[in-house]
């Protein structure tokens, strides 16, 4: 059980040519925070890549918050994704957000962008 949650490096997006195949695809998903690029995936799987600037997210706690909160997410969520490779990207700054509302803000609107995703 607990297997089949874990995030293996055949769900993640590793390489950069891997990014840039999906960034080519154009296809993106909008939020108030964040934007979910999408391609159709080469395994038979959902795969995740992140991005997290740190032109909007000045300090590593928070980089690396929004990093975990996505995987998390991911993890639960990846039986149910259709085969899609995603990219997560942070696109606006989140200077004004308090550190603590960060994890269950970037969790709902996550969230919400996988359930916009094609079937």
């Amino acid at each position: 059980m607990a297997n089949e949650f874990r995030f293996r490096p055949c769900h993640r997006l590793l390489q950069e040519a891997e990014y840039g195949g999906v960034f080519k695809q154009r296809r993106v998903i909008r939020g108030a925070l964040l934007d979910l690029h999408f391609a159709p995936g080469a395994t038979a799987s959902a795969r995740l890549g992140l991005v997290v600037p740190k032109r909007n997210a000045a300090l590593a706690v928070t980089r690396n918050r929004c990093k975990r909160v996505a995987r998390e997410l991911f993890r639960h969520r990846r039986a149910e994704l259709p085969a899609l490779d995603l990219i997560l990207r942070l696109a606006k700054p989140t200077k004004a957000i308090d550190r603590e509302a960060i994890g269950p803000l970037l969790r709902d609107e996550f969230d919400k962008l996988l359930r916009r995703l094609p079937r």
